[in-house]
């Protein structure tokens, strides 16, 4: 049902240039994107049994099999079997092949001793939908209640599927690829660490919460990491007039599944829960948004004195979301402060309110309109 959505992404135009580890959570539509962008290329899928054992018991298969001519060969869920990159090393080297490599965790080929092929394949990331890519299709409700992940997002059972998505993860990234072996602690870990989804990371707090410890919760936030389910989001620390706060926050990577994971029921406009979901879902924008375009980082600002920006675009633009129809003067207070410091180009609330206006330099936009300039590189 999702044939006519065109991605942002192109894969085909990057491996014209260079091989690529293309990573992204499961159900991103990995694989799809391999069927629409890149057919009649050869294909070997490592979730295929059959695939999986042929090339484990014999990896050099791959340099027996690719023909003299084949310029693209696609591995898919290249983590279950890493040792094969030995062979997709020899290949780029000796034949010019280039790899497409994809994978839902980065995990198993970040560890020691696996080759990681010196630089000569580019990392891309796969995101849930953007609300370009679905057009008249996107419906914001529905992408921050149930989520942006393709076979989610267009479910008639979306509440089952993200309860089934959930128990996927478990069962399939953390438990069948070792990653923990106390998938209960894990399980509670999660509940915990969704709670603390958009706030700045306290491990001591969600060790006790989570009833394990605190070097497990850095342990536990890593594979979150590694896994794709959660991103980072570093301090920004180049203000002068105003100490900032240099400690991490974490955004999981898509709203859908971190209301799931907080046990809450749809929410709705004008509730707290709608606006933290709303800034988890502009923070995937802009995290997609830069990974797609090649566009720096997102960060946030917070001072030792309160003040605080929701991002920081690329060290460009200082964004503030407000999920509110009416913007007042204490909304801009975090943007103000920044102002001062005269570091940035662009300074913008993104709201609910129905007309772009602009107050004192500082650009109030409306959400949908905020995106359109966003996506047409005007904020980098």
């Amino acid at each position: 049902m999702t044939i006519d959505i065109t991605r942002e992404i192109d894969v085909k135009a990057s491996l014209e240039k260079k091989s690529c580890f293309l990573y992204g959570p499961r159900q991103t539509g990995k694989s799809w994107l391999i069927r629409h962008q890149l057919q009649g290329y050869r294909v070997y899928n490592l979730l295929d049994s059959e695939t999986y054992l042929k090339l484990s018991r014999s990896p050099q298969r791959l340099r027996g099999e690719c023909k003299p001519k084949e310029k693209i060969v696609i591995i898919d869920e290249i983590q279950k079997l890493p040792s094969l990159l030995d062979e997709v090393h020899y290949l780029i080297e000796e034949r010019g092949i280039h790899f497409l490599l994809t994978g839902s965790s980065a995990r198993k080929l970040r560890r020691g001793g696996v080759n990681l092929l010196g630089g000569r394949a580019r990392v891309k990331h796969l995101h849930p939908f953007i609300k370009s890519e679905l057009k008249e299709r996107f419906d914001l409700d529905r992408a921050l209640n149930h989520g942006l992940l393709p076979s989610i997002y267009f479910s008639e059972e979306p509440e089952e599927d993200l309860e089934a998505y959930i128990g996927t993860y478990l069962k399939e990234e953390i438990a069948a690829e070792g990653l923990t072996r106390n998938i209960p602690a894990f399980s509670r870990f999660l509940e915990v660490a969704a709670l603390c989804n958009g706030r700045m990371i306290n491990f001591t707090n969600i060790a006790n919460d989570a009833q394990v410890a605190r070097t497990t919760v850095h342990e536990y936030f890593q594979i979150l990491k590694d896994t794709l389910i959660a991103h980072e989001v570093s301090g920004w620390k180049k203000s002068k007039k105003r100490k900032p706060i240099s400690t991490s926050k974490f955004y999981l990577f898509d709203p859908g599944v971190a209301r799931f994971l907080q046990n809450r029921k749809e929410v709705r406009p004008r509730s707290p829960e709608f606006g933290e979901l709303f800034e988890t879902y502009l923070f995937h924008e802009l995290k997609a948004y830069v990974d797609y375009c090649s566009a720096g980082e997102v960060c946030y600002w917070r001072s030792v004195s309160g003040f605080e920006v929701d991002f920081i675009l690329s060290d460009q633009t200082a964004v503030e979301a407000k999920a509110s129809p009416i913007v007042s003067s204490q909304d801009l207070r975090g943007l103000k402060a920044l102002q001062e410091e005269k570091k940035l180009k662009h300074y913008v609330l993104v709201c609910f309110e129905k007309e772009e206006r602009s107050v004192d330099g500082i650009q109030i936009l409306p959400w949908a309109l905020f995106l359109d300039r966003l996506w047409a590189g005007e904020y980098v």
